[in-house]
């Protein structure tokens, strides 16, 4: 009996729980960056209604969940399950596939950095209780460019995983 096609073998390392051909990692990240945005607009709810306790909490929960995903991405990617073969049966392979991974990069990269340093000099320069300070204008500006980051790497996280794991 001759070997099945190649199409029809599995995938190297660890299915997603989504349905797709994404591996866990994948989908883990997906879900972690979709179910953050709520999260994040509950979190300036707090802010903005004096709650800054709570939204220290929230961001820090936040952040968090972030790191954790990214912790779980990564050691899928580099040492469980290689995305590559799961991408190459989509239409959009390879030209699509790794120009929406190049500008989904751009943000991913710059909403760490950005998250890192915004919270950290919260931490820093806060008051503990958190209560507004001479730092909150700055820190106003520089967590909405975060914001703003974070939504753009979630849109084109989405759109990656589409092109990569669900088109065929």
């Amino acid at each position: 009996m001759p070997p099945p096609p190649p199409a029809a073998l599995p995938f190297p390392g660890i299915d997603g729980f989504l349905g797709t051909r994404a591996s866990l990692g994948m989908d883990v990240v997906l879900v972690g960056l979709l179910a953050i945005l709520p999260l994040l607009a509950w979190s300036v709810h707090l802010v903005r209604g004096g709650r800054y306790a709570a939204h220290k909490r929230m961001q820090l929960a936040i952040f968090g969940v972030l790191v954790a995903a990214i912790v779980v991405f990564e050691i899928d990617i580099r040492l469980v399950s290689d995305w590559k073969p799961r991408a190459r049966p989509s239409p959009h392979w390879p030209g699509g596939v790794l120009a929406a991974l190049a500008v989904h990069l751009v943000f991913a990269v710059s909403t760490l950095g950005l998250l890192v340093w915004v919270v950290v000099e919260a931490l820093r320069r806060f008051p503990v209780p958190p209560s507004p300070g001479t730092h909150g204008p700055r820190h106003r500006r520089f967590a909405r460019v975060a914001t703003v980051d974070l939504v753009l790497t979630a849109v084109t996280g989405s759109v990656f995983y589409w092109l990569a794991f669900v088109s065929r």
